[in-house]
């Protein structure tokens, strides 16, 4: 009896292994039917593009030759709207929190937002749309700015491209936390990838050519800059303190592990102006008043004019033209910048006509206090002897 028993145990658990086998089996050749590189578009997130979400009610899908500003309009707040590839004509306008604007791929193309003639913003997201989102989409040509954000918080920029906006590429302005990433920047007269009057913003891998500032940091504070490039701009990148702004102060900001280089291209910032028309070409990191900067693990080399210059913003002012009665609003000098652990390196073989500094791979106009820098390799210095950090 035990031995009938046994047997019947065992046919059914080789029964029940076959019958596994076999379910196996047939999942793995349905997860492999239609999932060829051209059966679908590639999509962020889970296959479906849903990016984990479970509601799919909150996602929409713009239509290659359709109008993405029709979807924003049509969105609720939180929705993801997933962009086909392809170029659309407009520029779209965000009011809405959590919208989310996913740009698709398909055989290598992507998203382009091109200037439809002569509007000012490629993207522009208002105070009531904190917590936007921009990833995998290209901008062109437009009068004024590509992305531009204002009072908008917890933004994230993810693999967006800036190309020849004339005036800024990706702007955001009067933020309080946000995400730059894996972004490129080129072809604007003012700033690539610019951060002002903003708070607790985080700038990583991201690239910046042929603008006249690759990457400006302006009146904000806790801005974290990291393994970025920033290569063939008039500068490379800045951190200022201006006056006239809403903003009164810029501290404790954090720039490190970049590469600055080559940053020799001709000033082409548009006649009548700000500041931007007077950064001397040939710059790499430029501190102007800025208080608290730590400048660490950084390589910047082969800019012509200077490779790491701490100076007050009385400095610039006076190549503007601006008398010191024009900076009252401001403490222009620098305090407490840290400058350590940086390779700087063929910087300084050109002083630019009118600057009454000279150039060098480490320049201070020995204005502000607690100054210091340490364990850097460099050539040259003015002055040759820079205060020590402890």
């Amino acid at each position: 009896m035990k031995k009938i028993l046994l047997l019947k145990l065992t046919n059914l658990i080789v029964i029940k292994l076959y019958v596994l086998t076999l379910i196996m089996a047939i999942s793995f050749v349905s997860c492999k039917m239609g999932t060829g590189p051209n059966d679908r578009m590639d999509l962020p997130g889970g296959t479906d593009g849903s990016m984990g979400l479970k509601d799919k009610s909150k996602t929409l899908i713009v239509k290659s030759g359709t109008s993405i500003q029709s979807q924003v309009d049509a969105a609720n707040a939180g929705t993801i709207i997933f962009i086909e590839p392809g170029t659309y004509m407009e520029s779209v306008l965000v009011t809405k929190p959590g919208i989310r604007l996913i740009g698709l791929t398909k055989d290598e193309k992507g998203v382009i937002i091109q200037d439809p003639g002569q509007e000012e913003n490629g993207i522009s997201v208002t105070g009531t749309g904190d917590g936007f989102v921009l990833k995998n989409v290209t901008i062109q040509d437009f009068e004024g700015n590509g992305v531009l954000l204002t009072q908008v918080d917890n933004f994230v920029l993810d693999h967006v491209k800036s190309v020849n906006n004339k005036e800024y590429g990706l702007f955001p302005v009067l933020c309080n936390g946000g995400l730059i990433q894996f972004c490129s920047a080129t072809g604007s007269s003012d700033t690539g990838i610019y951060v002002g009057q903003s708070s607790n913003i985080t700038v990583k891998f991201n690239v910046a050519f042929a603008n006249v500032s690759g990457f400006e940091i302006e009146n904000c504070t806790h801005v974290t800059a990291s393994f970025n490039e920033s290569y063939g701009n008039a500068a490379g990148l800045l951190v200022f303190l201006l006056p006239g702004l809403t903003v009164k102060t810029a501290t404790n900001n954090i720039i490190t592990h970049n590469q600055i280089h080559d940053n020799n291209h001709v000033n082409f910032a548009l006649p009548g102006g700000g500041f931007e028309v007077f950064i001397p070409s040939g710059s790499g990191i430029l501190m102007v008043g800025a208080d608290n900067t730590t400048v660490e693990h950084n390589s910047i080399r082969n800019n012509n004019f200077v490779g790491i210059a701490t100076v007050s913003t009385l400095t610039l002012g006076a190549l503007a033209g601006i008398p010191p009665a024009g900076m009252a609003d401001i403490e222009p000098n620098p305090d407490g910048s840290e400058i350590e652990h940086n390779l700087v390196k063929d910087n300084g073989s050109v002083n630019p006509p009118g600057l009454p500094l000279p150039a060098a791979d480490l320049l201070w106009d020995g204005s502000g206090t607690n100054n210091c820098w340490k364990a850097n390799v460099f050539a040259t210095s003015f002055p040759a002897n820079l205060p020590v950090c402890d």
